[in-house]
């Protein structure tokens, strides 16, 4: 079938999705669409900026007669956190956080996660947040993800495995934290390992969250319709070989700075640069450049001034809100352009960039808690590469955006429902990527060096082996404690990833008993 034949049928598929209200989670999605705040007045509200400060917690009744005396064991199982404590000057909290699923793999088998995770978590005085989480894991992967997984040996958003169960499974482990200080009124600190997201979709092609943790410490000033955040952060890289056995990967360093202003109470800018550089080059140990610690928008200059071959990208975020639940918005993040090629049109490969433009609605055809997202992705051959992976646009292994690196076009539709404790979520995905044929570089994976290119001129999207990607995913869960999000969860996920030289198919089913917020990403 061609893919334009499959788009539309796909897309007829979601609307009748959208109608029937037949929703489900995809696999470590545990966010609902509702947690967006799509409200119709953005005068006060800066909605592109994820807070990580506080744990989310559903806003739910509780199960049965809430008047009704419950025991010891009934609350800590459906209403409460494992331990809590509540005080006028301070709050902390402690959960068990566990991931258990089975399920089958057309492609793998048996899969299967055994995850047993802690978060601590609370409050000192009103102005001071923190929370901490651990996650032990084993499991058995589909097809798909097992294979991603031995070729980077990596875990999707989840670090590096070891082996376990003679081969078959991987073993590994992984933690976050922030502290949070509301230093002023206008002014909050925040310290943490763990994830970023700057953006209103479902992806994000200036910073997502995609990637593993990373340490980093933000700044973000709120003056009524303007909000200012700078971030200074640390990555990795896996790739380039290690300095010594000491010191372990190689590191590189970011700087981010995000401008958002709320113009009206329908449309909203926000302006984003980062650059990223290299912790150690040629001359020796570089560490963290003292050039970027100068908090105010416009880096490129100070890149230039301190003669570095740092990475150097911009870019704009846009919202306009369309009714009271509902609003478009849009990316575009550029690399790399010359004007007189980019006029030329003859395919230039140093004309790097990428965008997104979409549509998000809660409460569509006034249905309480029935929300849907549509957005369309896309990046040019060889956007967010460099030279090598010591200053490439990646966290240890992984794109710092859309999980598909660059030279790819997708189109993500997402929809979710809750009725009372019952959560109904979906996700359709359409994308068009081109590979690497052996000894070629066209632009798609961004941790390949851009001076091992193919082509000079002459560079598009999709070109290489081009491949299609369908994945369709529908998850039912039942919410038991809306503290921890500790729910009852059965899935299908179907995926197909075809091109001339392969046609993979893969059916996937699981059952689980899952909790906490986290935010993973399998939909590649």
């Amino acid at each position: 079938m061609q893919i334009k034949n499959v788009v539309t049928v796909l897309l007829t598929i979601c609307c009748c999705m959208a109608i029937s209200v037949t929703y489900a989670q995809n696999p470590g999605d545990q966010y609902s669409l509702g947690f967006y705040n799509a409200t119709g007045d953005s005068a006060n509200f800066h909605s592109s900026l994820r807070d990580y400060s506080v744990r989310p917690a559903w806003n739910l009744p509780p199960l049965g007669d809430s008047t009704k005396k419950r025991s010891w064991w009934h609350r800590k199982l459906f209403q409460e956190h494992l331990l809590e404590y509540n005080n006028p000057d301070y709050d902390f909290y402690a959960d068990f956080l566990p991931d258990f699923q089975l399920g089958h793999s057309s492609r793998n088998g048996t899969d299967w996660l055994n995850t047993r995770g802690v978060i601590v978590g609370g409050r000192l005085g009103q102005r001071f947040h923190f929370y901490s989480e651990f996650y032990e894991n084993q499991g058995k992967f589909p097809g798909y993800v097992d294979e991603w997984g031995r070729k980077t040996q990596l875990v999707p958003g989840q670090g590096e495995w070891k082996s376990y169960n003679n081969g078959k499974a991987f073993d590994f482990a992984y933690s976050s934290a922030v502290l949070d200080y509301k230093a002023a009124k206008f002014l909050q600190l925040q310290l943490g390992y763990g994830k970023n997201f700057i953006g209103d979709g479902y992806r994000s092609m200036l910073l997502s969250d995609v990637a593993f943790n990373y340490p980093y410490f933000k700044v973000v000033a709120t003056v009524g319709k303007i909000q200012y955040t700078t971030m200074w952060a640390q990555f990795i890289d896996r790739f380039y070989p290690k300095a010594s056995y000491d010191n372990g990967y190689r590191k590189k360093w970011g700087v981010f700075n995000y401008l958002d202003w709320n113009v009206s109470k329908k449309l909203s800018i926000g302006l984003f640069e980062t650059v990223i550089w290299q912790d150690s080059d040629s001359s020796g140990k570089r560490g963290f450049d003292m050039s970027y610690l100068n908090p105010i928008m416009f880096l490129r200059p100070v890149e230039f001034s301190v003669g570095s071959p740092d990475n150097a990208l911009m870019g704009l975020n846009l919202k306009y809100v369309t009714g009271k639940h509902s609003n478009l918005y849009g990316q575009f993040i550029l690399d790399e352009f010359k004007f007189k090629e980019i006029t030329a049109g003859n395919g230039w490969w140093g004309n790097k960039f990428g965008g997104q433009l979409g549509f998000r609605a809660n409460d569509i055809f006034h249905a309480q808690n029935l929300n849907f997202l549509t957005e369309g992705n896309f990046a040019r051959p060889f956007t967010f590469s460099q030279r090598t992976t010591l200053n490439n646009y990646s966290h240890y292994g992984q794109p710092l955006t859309d999980p598909l690196g660059a030279n790819f076009v997708e189109w993500v539709n997402v929809a979710d429902y809750r009725y009372r404790r019952w959560f109904l979520r979906g996700e359709i995905q359409l994308a068009h990527y081109g590979l690497d044929s052996a000894g070629t570089n066209y632009g798609h994976d961004i941790n390949k060096s851009y001076e091992t290119r193919t082509l000079e001129y002459g560079n598009h999207i999709g070109q290489g082996v081009g491949t299609n990607l369908i994945y369709v995913t529908g998850t039912v869960s039942y919410l038991l404690n809306p503290k921890n999000n500790l729910r009852l969860e059965v899935g299908v996920t179907g995926r197909k990833e075809s091109n001339d030289l392969m046609d993979r198919k893969e059916l996937i089913f699981n059952i689980g008993l899952r909790a906490s917020f986290r935010q993973l990403y399998y939909d590649f």
